[in-house]
């Protein structure tokens, strides 16, 4: 039984405990009240002291993550307790489904922020140097100080690769997407069949199967260029397949209203399918590059390594930055393990400022025209106006009486009723 308060909030109506012709007591299934806060704190401290005195006094066990992982279950068993003293069981499943859900978001964060905050402790004697950023290592011995040499030749060559990888498979994703997704033919199957393959391909593979048709049989040699044929064919399957799902979430009334117009199926894709899907799209292809970013083993096969600034992608070798912060980290000196921390941390800022453009050039939703787009369109509203207009007065075969003079468009009372 559910009630309304006059705040609006949703409450439900407890087990009946009180005498006969005492008032009705409403709980607020919503927020959170002191006795939940409490058994919170009270099932985390039962569980840590429960899985201490099991660890210490009662079994032979050690090790951090295994103590975390038994006061978590712990913590579950008496969380559950607490609340079926005062809770129904759907009360108390839905909170136990709660508290799972937010341990998970929690741990997944604190690896997050682990991981990021490790890569950045390390590299931070090497980022707070600007030659870091200006210089190569093509004069730098391992032995020298951070204040000489720097990564500026993997930071131009990941962005040359990624670039040319992005500018071969952003429009053959988004083909292949609309392919999948519009298209009813016997070949759609295979197709997507084939991105699912290859979507599950190691990343390996790819950079051997460049390696053995451009560089072993076509004798091209290491080179950017033939880095970016492995990272299009790593991203190619997964902007392909993310586009797919995109589209598939544009609503089918927009399609029907354009075909009922008279539009045909390459207009309405290109006016009304992409336009809708565009910041979706936009995610698919950073989720591509952020894959392309951070390999390394297609790059190691097929660019090779190199300490100088190679601006070529057709000749000689071309490093990048993944590649750098491997080679960097493997080294027995602490000033090309903390060169190789460096270029690991200069990798995260890069993938967090590929997610940035991506906001921005994805731009509003398609309900939500910023200030530009409304201008562009009434300016094109009253162009096509104005043809109608002229295409109607041409007609008249004598002079028009009943016409009014032509009204402005952006005028209030063009929009409830003049008509021509």
């Amino acid at each position: 039984m559910t009630a309304t308060i006059p705040d609006r909030t949703t409450v439900t109506q407890v087990p009946d405990r009180s005498a006969p012709g005492e008032p009705q007591v409403l709980r607020r299934v919503g927020g959170r009240r002191a006795s939940d806060t409490m058994a919170v704190i009270g099932a985390v401290a039962a569980g840590a002291t429960t899985a201490g005195l099991l660890w210490s006094q009662f079994m032979p066990l050690t090790g951090a993550v295994g103590y975390v992982v038994s006061a978590w279950l712990l913590f579950i068993g008496y969380y559950a307790m607490l609340l079926s003293f005062d809770e129904t069981a759907p009360i108390v499943r839905d909170r136990l489904a709660s508290a799972v859900i937010t341990s998970i978001t929690l741990l997944v964060l604190g690896v997050l922020l682990l991981v990021v905050g490790y890569t950045f402790a390390r590299g931070w004697h090497a980022l707070w140097h600007v030659n870091f950023f200006t210089q190569d290592l093509g004069r730098t011995l391992p032995t020298d100080p951070l204040t000489k040499g720097g990564i500026v030749h993997a930071i131009l060559g990941t962005l040359i690769e990624v670039g040319i990888a992005l500018a071969v498979t952003v429009p053959l994703g988004v083909v292949g997407a609309v392919f999948l997704h519009e298209v009813r033919s016997p070949y759609t199957r295979f197709v997507r069949t084939v991105v699912d393959a290859m979507t599950a391909l190691p990343d390996v593979l790819a950079g051997l199967f460049i390696y053995a048709t451009l560089i072993l049989l076509l004798g091209w040699g290491q080179s950017g260029f033939a880095a970016a044929c492995a990272l299009a064919i790593t991203i190619l399957p997964i902007i392909i397949r993310a586009g797919e799902v995109v589209l598939r979430l544009t609503p089918a009334g927009l399609k029907e209203a354009s075909y009922a117009l008279g539009a045909t199926q390459t207009r309405t894709v290109w006016h009304v399918l992409l336009p809708t899907s565009r910041s979706g799209l936009v995610t698919a292809v950073i989720l591509g590059a952020a894959r392309a970013v951070g390999e390394t083993s297609p790059v190691l096969l097929t660019a090779g390594v190199t300490l100088n600034i190679n601006a070529n992608p057709f000749s000689a070798p071309m490093m990048s930055l993944p590649l750098e912060a491997f080679v960097g980290v493997q080294s027995s000196q602490a000033v090309e393990r903390a060169r190789g921390f460096g270029a690991a941390a200069t990798l995260l800022v890069l993938v967090l400022l590929l997610f940035a453009i991506a906001r921005v050039v994805g731009g509003r939703s398609a309900g939500d025209p910023s200030a530009r787009q409304q201008r562009r369109h009434a300016h094109r509203s009253r162009a096509d106006f104005g043809r109608i207009y002229a295409r109607a007065t041409a007609r008249q075969p004598g002079p028009i009486t009943a016409v009014s003079p032509l009204p402005n468009p952006d005028h209030a009372d063009f929009a409830h009723g003049d008509t021509l």
